[in-house]
């Protein structure tokens, strides 16, 4: 074998190598697959009503991500959504978790208001507070109906 084949093959291997290594770092990322245990933890919330909230939706804390939804279940008559939080981040107890839309009609999210509460929440606890999103079709309809509360 000569001198510029095996340059040539040498070149096309790596470059063959280079590819599955980026396309492995992309499936891993993309994913969401954590190799090496994780840096985040698990807190769960109940919510009389979760319309519109999906899987992998944000939970933000003061406009900031602090993580994502990782599943909703019922659980009698009641939604239980699963939250996987950074590991940084420390909920006071008293925390209120409540369901949003990000602008008019965009997805929603979970917004988390800081409690004042010495007590921290533990990894696998729940947040207690809750509220659940505005439902804007049953407004409408009482405002339409005239069935608004005049005060």
């Amino acid at each position: 074998m000569n001198r510029q084949a095996w340059t040539v093959e040498t070149g096309v291997g790596l470059f063959i190598l280079i590819g599955l290594v980026c396309v492995a770092y992309l499936s891993l990322n993309l994913g969401d697959v954590r190799l090496f245990g994780g840096t985040d933890y698990t807190v769960y919330a109940k919510f009389s009503n979760v319309s519109g909230l999906k899987k992998k939706a944000s939970v933000t804390m003061a406009g900031v991500e602090i993580g994502r939804v990782e599943d909703i279940r019922l659980q009698d008559g009641a939604a239980v959504v699963t939250m996987r939080l950074t590991k940084g981040i420390k909920l006071e107890e008293d925390a209120i978790a409540s369901i949003k839309t990000m602008g008019i009609i965009g997805d929603k999210y979970i917004a988390v208001s800081a409690g004042a509460s010495e007590e921290r929440i533990p990894p696998g606890g729940w947040i207690r507070e809750t509220q659940p999103p505005l439902d804007v079709e049953e407004l409408v309809g009482k405002f339409v109906f005239g069935t608004m509360d005049k005060k």
